[in-house]
């Protein structure tokens, strides 16, 4: 998506190989789209292309970090939960609860710039249907729950969110840092007062820091 040109080109302009990949079903991608919470399939395509950036010559297949915005964020957990090749993690604004947490404490604003999917759209009540509530069934959904694994995860990770944030709370990321450090992982998060889920009024700042973070445990 163009929106992201400003953020993938600070990581070129430093000399850092980006692949910005399409989840299946957007942009130039085939294939439908279920949404990020209630399927494994963004998680599968972008591990999919971490391992194809592997490939690629002028990459070095043991210098791979991850950057993710909002349901971005939520892929990125996951991603270094699965995978040791991400050897760094930057979230902005991110779904990086655990899914009881994202039940119970998170509702999207009503107005959404992007029609989604009716699948995107029911995927809280489909998983309700089939496994009951978090309070029927917590073992299911800890199990699906990134934050289970935080012991598992491939790398330090850096959180960045404002503290006018309207479409993410901006607990879920002071509960992920307080949960990373507690697993005796390097976490260390970013609030930015008055701004919003963009961090617009201090991009510039947000992605010198993402920037200095990969350069320090990428290079």
């Amino acid at each position: 998506m163009e929106k992201y040109a400003a953020y993938t080109d600070a990581f070129s302009r430093n000399g850092f190989v980006v692949l910005k990949p399409d989840y299946r079903g957007h942009g130039n991608s085939e294939g439908l789209s279920p949404g990020g919470y209630g399927s494994p399939a963004y998680t599968i395509d972008v591990l999919n292309a971490v391992s194809s950036i592997k490939k690629f010559k002028d990459a070095d297949a043991n210098r791979i970090g991850m950057w993710g915005h909002s349901m971005g964020g939520h892929i990125v957990l996951r991603s270094m939960v699965i995978s040791k090749d991400i050897k760094a993690g930057v979230i902005w604004a991110g779904v990086v609860a655990s899914y009881p947490d994202i039940i119970n404490r998170w509702r999207r604003p009503s107005a959404t710039p992007i029609p989604l999917p009716s699948g995107a759209r029911r995927w809280r009540q489909a998983l309700i249907e089939q496994f009951g509530t978090p309070q029927e069934n917590p073992t299911f959904w800890n199990s699906i729950s990134a934050n289970s694994y935080l012991k598992d995860i491939s790398g330090p990770i850096q959180l960045h969110h404002g503290t006018e944030d309207a479409s993410v709370p901006l607990e879920f990321s002071e509960k992920l840092d307080k949960e990373l450090k507690a697993a005796g992982k390097e976490s260390e998060l970013f609030e930015y007062p008055g701004d919003d889920h963009n961090l617009s009024a201090n991009f510039s700042i947000a992605i010198q820091r993402s920037v200095d973070f990969f350069d320090k445990y990428l290079r």
